[in-house]
Parts: C-alpha cells; sequence; structure tokens
C-alpha cells in the first residue's frame, strides 16, 4: 500500500512539474545524460555500480548491476567488459576507492566510459560507511592515479551555499527550481568522465 501511495505522489509531482530529484544530482544528471545521448546508448553493454533508479531505464545493448553485499566493487570484478561503467554517489561508500577505481579500468572495453558522481559539500550520510570526497581536481588526479590518462578525464561540479545549507538539514529536492544558480566555491557534487585507452 504505501509503495503504491509513493508512485502515485510521484505522478502527481511530475504532472504539475514538481521535481522529486535530490537538488545534489539534478545538473549532473543532466549533464551525463547529454553525454550518454552523444553517444548513442542502444549498442552499448552499461554495468551500474550500486544500480538505483536513473541509469536503468535508458535504452542499452545491455544492462548489469553489481550490487553490494553480492559483489564488492573493492574487491571483485564480473568477468566481462564493458563500453560504460557507472557509479552515481557511491566512490564516497567505498573503504578502499583506489581498488575500486583500478577494478573499474581492468572491466572497460578499451574506448569505453567511467562515469563517476560523487559528492563534495554534503553532510555525512553512513550507508553503510562514509568516507571520502573529492574536488574536480582531486577527482581528476585520483582517476589518473587508478590508471585512467589524465588527458582523458573530464570533470565538472555543481553548488551554491544555499544548496549547501539545505543539505546539512534534510535531503533537498529541485522543487519548483528552473534555474539552478552554480557557484565554483560551494561544489556540492562533483562528476567524471573517464575514457579508457
Amino acid at each position: 500500500m504505501h509503495e503504491q501511495l509513493l508512485r502515485v505522489a510521484e505522478r502527481a509531482a511530475r504532472a504539475v512539474g514538481y521535481d522529486k530529484t535530490h537538488i545534489t544530482r539534478v545538473v549532473a544528471y543532466r549533464e551525463i545524460d547529454a553525454f550518454l545521448d552523444s553517444l548513442g546508448t542502444a549498442g552499448l553493454d552499461a554495468l551500474e555500480i550500486s544500480a538505483g533508479w536513473k541509469w536503468r531505464d535508458r535504452p542499452w545493448g545491455s544492462f548489469t548491476e553489481m550490487n553490494w553485499p553480492d559483489h564488492d566493487i573493492c574487491n571483485d570484478t564480473l568477468d566481462r567488459k564493458f563500453d560504460v561503467i557507472i557509479a552515481d554517489n557511491v566512490w564516497e561508500h567505498l573503504a578502499y576507492p583506489y581498488r575500486a577505481a583500478k577494478n573499474v579500468r581492468a572491466m572497460l572495453k578499451p574506448g569505453g566510459y567511467f562515469i563517476n558522481i560523487t559528492p563534495f559539500l554534503i553532510r555525512y550520510h553512513p550507508i553503510p560507511i562514509d568516507c571520502s570526497r573529492w574536488t574536480e581536481m582531486g577527482m581528476r588526479h585520483f582517476l589518473e592515479e587508478a590508471g585512467f590518462d589524465g588527458g582523458k578525464v573530464k570533470t565538472g561540479s555543481w553548488g551554491n551555499a544555499a544548496a549547501v545549507k539545505a543539505n546539512f538539514r534534510r535531503w533537498a529536492r529541485a522543487g519548483w527550481q528552473r534555474r539552478l544558480r552554480n557557484d565554483p566555491s560551494f561544489p556540492v557534487t562533483v562528476w567524471a568522465i573517464a575514457e579508457a585507452d
């Protein structure tokens, strides 16, 4: 019954133009969607680490999930290669993010892409642990150290002081906002797209 009410609430919110997406994710999702649209994903094999709701509904050649605790990206790889690997707000929860990035690199086809979205200026959230944060520069260097060509890593970030404050109390939603002003001094979310050699 509870899930049915949630679905009704979701449809009603969409119908009146209210965006229930976490404000920390809206701009990153827009940018990543535009990148994926430019690739044309219908023939690509995708892997999502700790899969959520966002990426599975896109047209893919194949879509695979690698979820914890059945698979631990810090220690495990799958026995196949992928064109796109997505980690949507996962890396901050990893005890060994460097190992995990090396494992991702090993599962990418040549010319494949690792898309990593992480928070920066948001509150501590141990689900089940919360370990790391990166700036754009930090993420670029981190991925380079894990085996990606730094020249083939594109990063972006979004945030502002109001979004930082809003997420100290609760997980703020985009709501009625359409213009999401960016202030580079307050990066709430950082993302990277790293191409494998």
